[in-house]
């Protein structure tokens, strides 16, 4: 099985579209459709109907999925978008990014 480049909880950098340049932390990851859902990025609005959970209804912001091909890890140290490479860490696989060698 191949390693994962993007996972639940990473901080991001989007590096196309309309928010590129932008980061954030990564809530879910689809990897069958290829997709990911991060706080506060790819905002869209959408009509909801009352409901108990939106009292008022009317128009709600909402984070869209966005392509995996369009993000990459955020490093840190580097203060920019970093490729991931595989590394052993305690005889299991681990993340390393590429920018500042840090594994992740």
């Amino acid at each position: 099985m191949s390693l994962a480049r993007i996972r639940k909880n990473d901080t991001v950098i989007v590096t196309h579209g309309n928010d590129a340049g932008r980061t954030g932390t990564v809530k879910s990851v689809d990897p069958k459709k290829g997709t990911a859902i991060v706080t506060g990025l790819n905002m869209h609005k959408k009509a909801v109907r009352r409901s108990e959970r939106t009292p008022q209804g009317g128009l709600i912001d909402m984070e869209m999925p966005i392509r995996l091909c369009k993000l990459m890890p955020f490093d840190a140290d580097a203060k920019k978008g970093s490729r991931v490479s595989a590394a052993d860490k305690d005889g299991k696989k681990a993340r390393k990014l590429k920018a500042s060698g840090k594994i992740i």
